[in-house]
């Protein structure tokens, strides 16, 4: 199957939040989506982008039975690690189901890494639900460790009211 792994471009946003949104349900949380197209334009198309986004695209002969040609995305940015320095963190990968299994996720996942590299970052790091097991065994099948098997960490998150409560603490 032909290809091409590419830099997200503005017009693209009404894709990715297609493909956002299908990647939701997937993860059984389509409730939880509150983007649109519009932030992510406003967001990822910056002088300072809050993100970086990877497009898969194939010809226009081997688009999608719903007439997509835009079929997978990875979405990332930038942290850092006070250990080890520079990091990409990959908040979503995300391939169509009908184009699963041709290497399209692998080629969106090691541009990252790439991009990563080329930034100087030292690792890629990602979150996974735990029931997902064909990704689970994807990443691991390409090197992944699982923190949370090996080292414990959890992932905490604050969000509405209580970070509007902790943020009213500051001085």
């Amino acid at each position: 199957m032909k290809f091409t792994i590419r830099e997200g471009k503005p017009e693209d946003c009404k894709d990715i939040e297609r493909m956002i949104m299908e990647l939701a349900v997937y993860e059984k949380m389509p409730d939880q989506v509150k983007i649109s197209h519009k932030e992510l334009e406003r967001d990822g198309f910056r002088s300072n982008p809050y993100y970086q986004c990877l497009v898969a695209e194939v010809p226009e002969e081997q688009k999608s039975k719903d007439g997509y040609t835009k079929v997978g995305y990875a979405l990332f940015f930038y942290t850092y690690s006070t250990w080890k320095g520079r990091v990409v963190y990959m908040e979503d990968l995300y391939v169509m189901p009908e184009y699963r299994g041709k290497g399209i996720g692998k080629a969106l996942m090691a541009t990252v890494a790439k991009v990563g590299k080329e930034k100087q970052c030292v690792r890629l790091q990602l979150s996974v639900l735990d029931w997902n097991k064909p990704s689970l065994d994807f990443y691991m099948a390409k090197g992944a460790e699982d923190l949370t098997a090996k080292e414990g960490w959890h992932h905490i998150r604050f969000h509405g009211e209580a970070l509007d409560n902790l943020a009213q603490e500051a001085p």
